[in-house]
């Protein structure tokens, strides 16, 4: 069958497909070229820059297409309600990354903790501002994990390393995922965390999680970590609450809008930011090409896919 794979990918995942029996064309189509060429084709890879639109789909689904992949794991850009009205499965990659992101909100918790970036752009003017940066250690702090996925999951494991005490909240899962993770009400982990670090989605409807009135509910000096999905923290009670000291710091790398619009945010000089790099690791994406190709294969060999988005759509449920 014919596969287009819009997004630059590994060569290896390339050739997965292709060993696999699969025609495979990599072009990095615009929007207007890949609404005019998807009919021609029966599967559709993607990361992030492609958009599978409505429009997309629907002409998709006059012609052959029967199965859009996302390699990574967020599938906002891909229009889940037209592909389930058109029995078009989207799978994704939702373990390549895991790893990946958990070592990035790591590391954001470190320098956002000993303002390394701030040292060291200082340091790049030709200053040696030794006592403006005196920090905090990880160390015996309580982290507040919201979101006990699998990312959340791993940054516990790396925050117990550092004997930190780690308490996690989730909508969805009550039991921890180790005896050394406490779950508590969403209340208590506001309460008590030293550290508060989002993993979890962002649901439109339902706006922040993360709203003015939770800030109020934060320890003094609390450090706030996004590597989640931009909008799950009002960014406008963020910087209130950055501007008054109640948050020490933030270390941000998604955001309501990308690039952001919000300057005044991500130029604070509490803030620590990178540009949604989470997943972007060599070792990550090569594994969640590989996972996404796989996942492909089983819906065009006719199989049920392991990672199959929309299978409760499709179902009706």
């Amino acid at each position: 069958m014919k596969i287009l794979i819009t997004d630059k990918t590994e060569n290896e995942v390339v050739q997965q497909l292709k060993d696999a029996g699969q025609e495979v064309t990599f072009n990095e189509m615009d929007p207007a070229t890949l609404l005019k060429e998807i009919p021609k084709y029966d599967g559709l890879m993607v990361r992030s820059r492609t958009k599978a639109t409505a429009d997309v789909i629907n002409a998709g689904a006059k012609g052959s297409l029967k199965v859009i992949g996302r390699a990574g794991i967020g599938v906002d850009n891909i229009d889940l309600p037209t592909a389930s009205k058109n029995k078009i499965k989207v799978v994704n990659a939702p373990t390549g990354t895991t790893e990946s992101v958990a070592e990035l909100a790591f590391g954001l918790m470190l320098a956002a903790s000993r303002s390394i970036p701030q040292a060291d752009h200082s340091m790049k003017q030709g200053l040696w501002e030794k006592k403006a940066f005196k920090g905090v250690e990880l160390c015996g702090k309580t982290l507040g994990i919201i979101g006990i996925g699998r990312i959340g999951t791993e940054l516990g494991k790396r925050a117990l390393a550092f004997n930190m005490k780690v308490l996690a909240y989730d909508k969805y899962i009550q039991k921890s995922p180790t005896a050394k993770i406490a779950m508590v009400s969403l209340e208590k982990l506001l309460k008590e965390s030293d550290y508060l670090s989002l993993h979890i989605p962002f649901v439109k409807e339902e706006g922040a999680t993360i709203k003015e009135p939770d800030f109020e509910k934060m320890k003094d000096g609390v450090i706030i970590i996004n590597c989640a999905r931009g909008g799950v923290v009002d960014e406008q009670a963020l910087l209130k609450y950055l501007n008054s000291g109640k948050v020490r710091a933030a270390a941000l790398d998604v955001y309501a809008a990308e690039p952001p619009t919000f300057k005044e945010l991500v130029t604070h000089p509490k803030v620590v930011c990178t540009p949604h790099i989470g997943a972007s690791t060599k070792e990550g994406q090569l594994r969640a090409g590989k996972i996404c190709a796989e996942q492909m294969l089983l819906v065009l060999s006719g199989k049920t896919p392991d990672f199959w988005v929309n299978k409760k759509m499709m179902e009706g449920k």
